[in-house]
């Protein structure tokens, strides 16, 4: 049975229920100001994943620094872990950042995360450099992916 889930662009209501997600899934995570203050900033695109009840499963976020694509705070409930839902919110997230003209997008993640690093790459990034200790409780390297793309693709 497949489940109802809602890929949509995060709104001000929204904002609550994406801080205490990261609260769930990070060890720093960002505040409700943080995410408020990011969903002011006109270069800034952020999803959520929304079950049809109305549960919050999943977040993410890409900031469009001079062209490129900064992606941040991917994050999946729980429950709602290995069902697909961080894979189809990338997704839909470098599509509509290819359609502000981003041709390059880039993330960190833990050195550790494989599971992360797998969706990652399943999706085209790749491992271009480590930045030692940049993570915090618990202290650890990140990785640095990018995807790379020629304009004009749909990929």
């Amino acid at each position: 049975m497949e489940e109802e889930i809602n890929i949509r662009s995060m709104t001000g209501q929204d904002v609550c229920r994406a801080a205490a997600l990261e609260r769930e899934c990070f060890s720093e995570p960002w505040s409700q100001q943080a995410y408020q203050d990011t969903l002011a900033n006109e270069n800034a695109l952020y999803l959520v994943a929304e079950e049809k009840e109305g549960a919050l499963a999943g977040v993410c976020g890409l900031l469009d620094i001079l062209g490129e694509g900064d992606i941040s705070n991917v994050a999946v409930q729980e429950g709602f872990r290995r069902r697909g839902i961080a894979e189809r919110m990338l997704s839909e997230l470098l599509a509509q950042g290819r359609k502000r003209g981003i041709t390059a997008f880039t993330l960190e993640v833990r050195a550790s995360n494989e599971a992360a690093v797998r969706l990652y790459e399943k999706l085209g990034f790749v491992c271009e450099g480590r930045r030692k200790n940049f993570y915090q409780k618990p202290r650890e390297d990140a990785l640095i992916l990018w995807k790379r793309e020629e304009e004009g693709t749909d990929k």
